[in-house]
């Protein structure tokens, strides 16, 4: 789908009043529990994501997103994109003496928890097929005080990755 098209279909939908219709086929609002994204997202907080950027204008390094569980289909995981295809991203843990890297493959993405010492992401399972992706989450609505935009990782884990770095 085209950005024109979707354009056209948006303002189609406002003249129509349809506006919620169109979006709900685009959206979604999600319950998200564990710990893995603390602080930024805690348990039992509720999100709301959209669909159309890993379709129009892609997802960036520093979005949060959610995605299909690379091991169980069933189940959605919510992480922070650290690396795209051509990156280099550190895969060591903290306690690691030595530093290990791996370039993330085309068509990949490489996704982390903001609770660096307490979430299973790419470290354990790897690069993750960007098609796993289901869509980048713009608010939190829930709980009404935290109400608004995400922050940066308060780890500034986004910086590990050295774009289209292909030398060691």
């Amino acid at each position: 789908m085209t950005a024109e098209i979707v354009a056209k279909q948006f303002l189609e939908a406002v003249r129509s009043k349809d506006l919620l219709w169109w979006l709900s086929g685009r959206s979604e609002h999600t319950l998200l529990s564990g710990p893995s994204m603390e602080p930024t997202i805690v348990n039992h907080d509720i999100v709301f994501s959209e669909r159309l950027s890993r379709h129009l204008c892609k997802i960036q390094k520093g979005d949060i997103v959610i995605a299909k569980s690379p091991f169980d289909p069933n189940m959605n995981i919510c992480k922070r994109v650290i690396g795209l295809e051509g990156d280099k991203v550190c895969t060591s843990v903290l306690s690691d003496l030595l530093k290990t890297h791996t370039y993330v493959p085309k068509g990949h993405v490489w996704l982390e928890g903001d609770n660096f010492r307490n979430s299973t992401d790419s470290r354990n399972y790897g690069p993750i097929p960007y098609a796993l992706i289901r869509g980048r989450v713009c608010l939190k609505l829930w709980p009404p005080q935290s109400f608004g935009t995400l922050s940066e990782s308060p780890t500034k884990a986004i910086i590990k990755s050295q774009s289209g770095s292909n030398s060691d």
